[in-house]
């Protein structure tokens, strides 16, 4: 806003109309206000007012001079709040004021006709809608760079075997391109519930007005069309009540930012002492103020963290919306902070990941040595007493106990144990038992359709960059 103008409770009162006497109490402008944080909106109200003022043209309810006056002043509005050159004034309450103050600054008495036919509970439904779209929509981009560093830290590492664990326990020897695919899996998800949100969201609400619609024959669909909705809210109660896009929004956000969080779990242990599976740079690490041999995988901790930022996001709207009545209540201004902050958390932990996978460097010696305890091959044992000696399952189940046991009160692995201590448990094992005991073997074995042979897992890269676009 242009310096030196009166910004008083008047102003303000002029905006709410005749209704209004005395200005509000200075407590009531703090807690009403919102500029501070839903000026980011600023594009989104602008781009709905032009398509607004647009169809009002259209359909001749305001004059052609009026709103090429209004789009010319709405182009200034923006061209000043992206230069800087914008002053904001907590009385004005939001980012919609805001521009519409400006804009009668700027050409007077026409832009009182802009708000014809419409609310500021449809305008900022529309704004927040146009907002989180396109937050949806870099998301979905920052989640496919992501896929593409694990889909190429997969390639590069399908023959490289490590334990793969349940419980935290050395289960079966898998290989660390099928580990890292399986992550690819769940962001895949993500972005299919992105996606499936996405298409949710994409109607338009304004027109709605403020509950009721509007006695104006304004054409809906030209605004939906102009603003890449697919169509217009087919209930304009709904249309200014509704806030699961941001709830829906804000969930894909948090069941992502979980995946991330195991992820970057699983990052604090292999880059720990006791793992030595990977080693981050300088770049994703920091020091000790007082032990210099620490580096701290600082950035996989934050990324664990701040799932619970979005997390808490979900949770705080969900409680705002449990009880609101139809139509718009004033609650719903808390819909907007947390959102902001959670979308700024997402892009931060997804970008440090992204960076985290493209930076590790893998150990693989540490990887391999690992397997050499826990017995990783015995369900490799007790498939081939099913598949050679046609033993039932349960039965080689127990037979491979037995000799698990075996090996565990002799101090060695099951490969360390000699043909004839097998055989005094099982009488039919042969010398060619040995040829499942090596981890090689095992991971090798594993060829059934989304398993960890290399073989497989080199296939499901190929498939995985189709699946990424």
């Amino acid at each position: 806003m242009a310096s030196g103008k009166d910004t008083s409770s008047n102003q303000a009162n002029s905006l709410w109309g005749g209704r209004f006497e005395v200005g509000p109490a200075e407590i009531m402008e703090k807690i009403n206000a919102s500029i501070d944080f839903d000026k980011i909106l600023y594009a989104q109200d602008i781009r709905g007012s032009q398509a607004h003022c647009r169809m009002l043209v259209s359909q001749k309810i305001i004059s052609a001079e009026d709103g090429d006056k209004i789009l010319a002043g709405l182009d200034q509005v923006k061209a000043e709040i992206e230069a800087g050159n914008f002053t904001y004034d907590p009385k004005l309450e939001d980012i919609h004021m805001h521009v519409e103050s400006r804009l009668t600054e700027i050409i007077g008495e026409a832009a009182g006709r802009l708000h014809t036919a419409r609310s500021r509970n449809d305008q900022v439904a529309t704004d927040f809608k146009l907002w989180v779209r396109d937050a949806m929509d870099q998301m979905d981009k920052a989640l496919s760079g992501l896929q593409t560093a694990l889909t190429d830290k997969a390639e590069q590492n399908a023959h490289v075997i490590l334990p793969g664990f349940t419980h935290l326990q050395s289960a079966q020897p898998v290989t660390f391109g099928h580990h890292l695919l399986a992550y690819f899996e769940m962001f895949t998800r993500d972005r299919d519930r992105l996606r499936d949100a996405r298409g949710r969201l994409n109607e338009c609400p304004l027109g709605a007005a403020a509950l009721a619609g509007t006695s104006f024959p304004i054409d809906r669909f030209q605004t939906a069309d102009a603003l890449n909705f697919r169509r217009p809210t087919a209930n304009s109660l709904d249309s200014v009540s509704d806030r699961d896009f941001a709830l829906e929004f804000l969930s894909v956000a948090s069941i992502c930012a979980t995946h991330v969080s195991r992820l970057a779990e699983e990052i604090v242990l292999w880059s720990s002492a006791q793992f030595n599976f990977v080693t981050l740079s300088d770049k994703f690490t920091t020091g000790s103020s007082i032990m210099p041999q620490k580096r701290n995988p600082d950035a996989a901790e934050l990324c664990r963290a701040k799932s619970g930022r979005i997390i808490g996001a979900l949770t705080s709207l969900l409680v705002v919306m449990k009880g609101l009545p139809l139509a718009y209540s004033k609650d719903m201004q808390e819909d907007k902070e947390a959102t902001f902050d959670a979308a700024n958390a997402f892009s931060l932990i997804i970008a440090a990941m992204t960076g985290m996978v493209g930076d590790m460097t893998v150990n693989e010696a540490s990887m391999k040595a690992s397997t050499s305890s826990g017995f990783i091959t015995a369900t490799d044992l007790a498939d081939w007493l099913v598949r050679v000696l046609d033993m039932p399952f349960r039965n080689a189940h127990h037979v491979t106990g037995s000799l698990v046991a075996l090996a565990e009160d002799k101090g060695c692995d099951l490969d360390g144990l000699t043909l004839a201590e097998m055989q005094a448990v099982e009488p039919k094992i042969t010398n060619d038992v040995f040829s499942v005991l090596t981890v090689e073997s095992s991971v090798a074995s594993r060829v059934s359709y989304g398993g960890t042979a290399p073989e497989q897992v080199l296939a499901q890269v190929k498939a995985a960059r189709k699946r990424i676009e």
